[in-house]
């Protein structure tokens, strides 16, 4: 008898492209968990920067703290932490621009702008996604709309995939190279990437489309040290097309609550 499906492992990434929080459980709003990708990191154009071409991003790292989170720098425990609320107000707004979008954001405080500037050593800028900016998911693919994530408001991964990978690389890696909200015990490797409809806790997710992947899954997130790998290993099994794949896109119910220890049923694949 196969071994139930269970949600093992629930993260937030309050600002795009730096590190997650693990957390018991999270409330589900209509562009993905609470807290998830709202703050974003832009530079002097105000476009919006990522771990593609700043792997020194990777050095920031989050930890929770009381209505928010604070980051620090590995490299440089001298940088005093920086506390950032997990939502901002609305004194200050702009124009930026992600991927093909741009969209109406409000700035975070010039001590958080500074600090990261410090940081990074570049002029940079936090900036945070509010209620009200409307940002469709990719190509408005099942309706909603999504926060500063790349495309969809949700990543399922199973664990499953990630050990079947680790077996066919010399060193293995961890599952933060792959970023997922979502990771799920039982079942078999990649199976997730056939899930159509499928309910975690009793909430109701679509999956829409296996996630491509890029650079950042060969970025060291303790090091910052870039290799050919995963994606070089990745791309002898599992290319489709001129992507290679690794876990699944999903949209989710908008309201509700999930918890680690949820059971996940799958109803229908694509």
């Amino acid at each position: 008898m196969a071994a139930p499906l269970t949600l093992s492992d629930l993260y937030i990434y309050p600002v795009k492209s730096l590190g997650g929080i693990r957390v018991a459980e999270a409330v589900i709003e209509p562009r993905g968990l609470r807290h998830d990708r709202r703050w974003l990191i832009v530079d002097e154009q105000n476009q919006f920067m990522t771990q593609r071409q700043t792997a020194e991003m990777a050095h920031l790292k989050v930890a929770p703290a009381h209505n928010g989170f604070l980051l620090t720098h590995a490299a440089r425990p001298a940088l005093l932490p920086l506390y950032v609320p997990f939502v901002a107000t609305p004194e200050r707004t702009l124009f930026v621009t992600i991927w093909e979008d741009m969209v109406f954001a409000w700035c975070g405080t010039p001590e958080a702008d500074a600090w990261l500037s410090e940081a990074l050593g570049r002029t940079c800028r936090l900036v945070y996604m509010s209620d009200m900016v409307m940002r469709a998911t990719d190509g408005g693919a099942a309706g909603g709309d999504v926060s500063f994530a790349d495309a969809y408001p949700f990543l399922v991964i199973g664990q499953a995939s990630l050990d079947d990978l680790n077996t066919r690389l010399a060193a293995p890696v961890p599952m933060d190279r792959f970023r997922p909200n979502l990771v799920f015990r039982g079942g078999a490797a990649y199976e997730e990437e056939t899930w159509q409809h499928f309910e975690v806790g009793g909430q109701p997710f679509l999956g829409v489309r296996p996630c491509g992947r890029c650079v950042v899954t060969t970025i060291d997130q303790h090091t910052t040290q870039k290799s050919p790998e995963p994606l070089r290993t990745l791309a002898t099994y599992r290319t489709v097309g001129n992507k290679v794949m690794f876990g699944q896109n999903v949209t989710g119910p908008g309201q509700g609550v999930v918890r680690v220890g949820d059971p996940l049923a799958v109803l229908s694949h694509q």
